[in-house]
């Protein structure tokens, strides 16, 4: 009888802390990132930005607020990996390239950050909250 009480839901307490079904798991979203590491990409992205948007997400893996704003932006995405090209930067790992960045794309750095490049510059950039405020659909 032990083993059927096992296999029972585990009602409130198991939604709460961690039992989730089948379907919520399927369901989740893969944004398909791409790693941005080394500054011979930055070149690259500007020059695919002329036939297909490209967006730059820089964030600080320490950072508690950088963390929130990369759940909200992963959480929220809608597009698929036709429509645009996405970088990650964990600007932490690669400093050098996050410094480039700013240069290369004449953006003051901050953290975290969004830039969508379009024909070799930056369009529309944001930092923090704003960054949610970004329609993405708008830079296609």
């Amino acid at each position: 009888m032990s083993s059927q009480l096992e296999k029972q839901p585990m009602g409130v307490f198991g939604n709460l802390f961690g039992g989730k079904n089948q379907k919520e798991e399927t369901e989740k979203k893969v944004v398909p990132w791409i790693p941005l590491t080394s500054l011979d990409q930055l070149k690259g992205i500007e020059q695919k930005s002329s036939a297909k948007t490209q967006v730059i997400f820089k964030h600080s893996t320490s950072c508690g607020i950088s963390r929130m704003v990369m759940n909200m932006f992963n959480s929220n995405y809608d597009l698929n990996e036709n429509q645009l090209d996405l970088y990650y930067l964990d600007l932490q790992a690669y400093r050098d390239v996050s410094n480039e960045t700013g240069y290369h794309f004449q953006i003051i750095h901050q953290s975290p950050q969004l830039l969508v490049i379009r024909n070799g510059v930056v369009v529309t950039h944001a930092s923090h909250g704003a960054i949610a405020e970004i329609d993405l659909q708008k830079y296609i």
